[in-house]
């Protein structure tokens, strides 16, 4: 039973894709990217599978090329909400008591409907044009791991329900339920992975909950094709919901209503505590203490030693920080590098970032991409801004913008002699790596500052070949990534192998893609059964003799 739960294997991870030339999967997806860019879709918001359109319309557009609309979106108001909720609600009733088989069926379904047929290239195509990622980043995304959270997912249900008292002494049998949450559960997902939108109603869906899917209003696109592909797979009207819309007119009437109960998100610090605050002041109304599980922002690090492999470390620098024009939360945003090996090290990156192509995502030869929209490219650029202005800073490479055609930002460097630079301590979300050089008698010391400079605690790295460098590295940074990588750059966690999320104001570390996300979404019952009760109250204590 090591690698079998109730017969059903271990998944393996999906194949990622290569797009190469004259591959049948770059012709299949040059077709869907075509089709889907040259027709215009009206979204509508689903409640009880049924479509919704409210007259209250906004834009999908493509980030490289913003006048181009994709589709118009139908954005909720409190009255949709409310009928949501209702609707979560009446198909908890049948869902929650839906055998655990019937439900893990749907998203086993949905899983090879996405690696297998058309899906596949529905989802990288509307990720590639609507939040502007390159076939590669969509590919290991809207397909691969997405398709891994479905089946890791249902395995992991499968182990838990599974998991049973370790003893019954004879007379009694002792055993244990697991139960979905009495309420729906809030998912609130972020702009950047078709994946995550996807997991984050689905994870507790897969447990017995009902959800309401809010998506960030700058990847709609896409998730309406995941909404799309869930009822391809024969999912439920009303287990989940799809409400977009601005965040006050959505959140407010979610976490007023009594049926709260959990909130599933990821995004920005500062969204996620407001909302917690919240919950926290609704406590007397909800019918049971919400879950709140959330993975947020990060201020990723790349730390390097002397022993460091130069060539390695460049590699990762540049993947790491600029990969998805930075718009990772687990994107290298600053790097602490030996003053030994940084002009070899400077040298190889900035002669790779020449050759760096920056463009329409259709444009296979491109590598970098634009930024998702003109909130991100004003607050990316004033931080870029303030290097140029700053006289403990200096710009090494990159440094340029342009928003007329498309929000391009060119992947920029820079280099700060001062280790508490804004740039090095704040949250930037794109394409912006900040350096700071130390002395290599400084190692230790340097650790304890990358430790200390920056709130969050989501990904770092350290290189170096000297063992005895990467241990008191993995000591001293102990807490200061929930996703930690030896020689390898900090982004790119996959389902089943490096569970993802972080802790300090990075979230609360419950780690997707495992079993311990899915054990937030039930409410255990312990169930004793008695064969042979007792016919007398007397103990044998309580005799004279």
């Amino acid at each position: 039973m090591a690698n079998a739960i109730f017969n059903v294997p271990l998944p393996p991870n999906e194949p990622v894709k290569s797009y190469a030339p004259g591959s049948p999967e770059k012709t299949e997806l040059k077709y869907k990217l075509d089709q889907l860019a040259n027709q215009q879709i009206d979204i509508p918001i689903i409640i009880g599978g049924k479509e919704i359109r409210t007259g209250d319309i906004d834009n999908c557009v493509m980030p490289h090329e913003h006048k181009h609309v994709l589709a118009k979106y139908h954005k909720a108001s409190e009255k949709e909400v409310k009928m949501a909720i209702d609707s979560a609600m009446e198909s908890h009733k049948t869902w929650s008591r839906m055998d655990w088989q019937d439900r893990v069926s749907v998203f086993l379904k949905a899983a090879d409907l996405l690696a297998l047929t058309e899906w596949r290239y529905i989802l990288n195509a509307s990720t590639m044009l609507g939040q502007s990622k390159n076939p590669f980043q969509a590919e290991i995304d809207s397909a691969a791991e997405l398709a891994d959270f479905f089946r890791f997912n249902s395995y992991y249900a499968m182990q838990i329900y599974m998991q049973q008292p370790l003893h019954s002494p004879f007379g009694m049998w002792n055993r244990s339920e697991y139960r979905p949450l009495e309420g729906f559960i809030f998912a609130v997902a972020p702009f950047n992975f078709t994946s995550i939108t996807g997991n984050l109603p689905t994870a507790p869906a897969i447990m017995g909950n009902v959800a309401l899917l809010k998506p960030a209003s700058s990847s709609v696109y896409s998730a309406y094709w995941i909404m799309k592909l869930l009822e391809a797979a024969g999912l439920p009207e009303g287990v989940i919901n799809f409400i977009p819309g601005s965040g006050s007119k959505v959140g407010n009437p979610v976490m007023d209503s009594e049926h709260f109960g959990g909130i599933h998100f990821t995004g920005s610090t500062p969204t996620f505590q407001a909302m917690w605050r919240t919950a926290a002041n609704n406590l007397g109304k909800y019918k049971s203490y919400p879950r709140i599980v959330g993975e947020t922002g990060g201020k990723d690090f790349i730390f390097a030693h002397s022993s460091a492999d130069i060539t390695a470390l460049g590699v990762a620098l540049i993947r790491g920080a600029f990969e998805y024009q930075g718009q990772k939360c687990s994107a290298a945003s600053r790097a602490y590098i030996p003053k030994s090996i940084w002009s070899k090290l400077k040298d190889y990156v900035l002669a790779e970032l020449k050759t760096v192509k920056m463009g329409d995502p259709r444009d296979f030869t491109n590598f970098f991409n634009a930024v998702i929209d003109k909130g991100a490219f004003d607050t990316i650029t004033g931080y870029i801004d303030f290097a140029k202005n700053s006289n403990e800073a200096a710009i090494i490479a990159g440094g340029g913008y342009d928003a007329s055609k498309g929000y391009f930002i060119e992947p920029t460097i820079i280099e700060t002699t001062n280790p508490k630079f804004k740039s090095m301590e704040e949250e930037i979300f794109g394409p912006v790596l900040t350096l700071y050089v130390y002395d290599d008698n400084k190692y230790e010391e340097t650790l304890q500052l990358c430790d200390k400079t920056s709130p969050f605690s989501l990904t770092g790295a350290i290189f170096a070949q000297d063992r005895f460098a990467i241990e008191k590295a993995d000591k001293a940074l102990t807490n200061s990534a929930g996703n930690f990588y030896i020689n390898d750059k900090p982004t790119g966690a996959v389902v089943g192998q490096q569970p993802f999320g972080g802790a300090r104001a990075s979230g609360t570390n419950d780690k997707a893609g495992s079993y311990l996300n899915l054990i937030r979404w039930i409410s255990a019952r312990t169930i004793k059964e008695n064969f042979i009760p007792p016919k007398d109250y007397r103990y044998p204590f309580m005799s004279e003799k």
